[in-house]
């Protein structure tokens, strides 16, 4: 009886707590991952808002920006 306790008993456990937090940590970084690949596309910057980060710094006149909005379409 002690030999099954702390023989095959014990290290089956063992290998059963190690699958499940294995299995969890998996996940965990799977959940990581989806969601920092989808912040990734939200943090570009689209044509217009760098077209008023430019006229802001003081690169293109009002003329220029008026111009190049149109352009783009918005």
């Amino acid at each position: 009886m002690m030999n099954n306790m702390f023989g095959f008993g014990f290290g089956g456990g063992l290998f059963m707590i190690l699958w499940w937090v294995l299995i969890i940590a998996a996940i965990v970084v799977l959940v990581q991952w989806v969601i920092s690949s989808s912040r990734r596309g939200e943090t570009r910057p689209d044509s217009l808002e760098i077209l008023k980060q430019r006229y802001a710094r003081g690169e293109l006149s009002q003329e220029q920006f008026e111009t190049m909005r149109r352009e783009i379409g918005r």
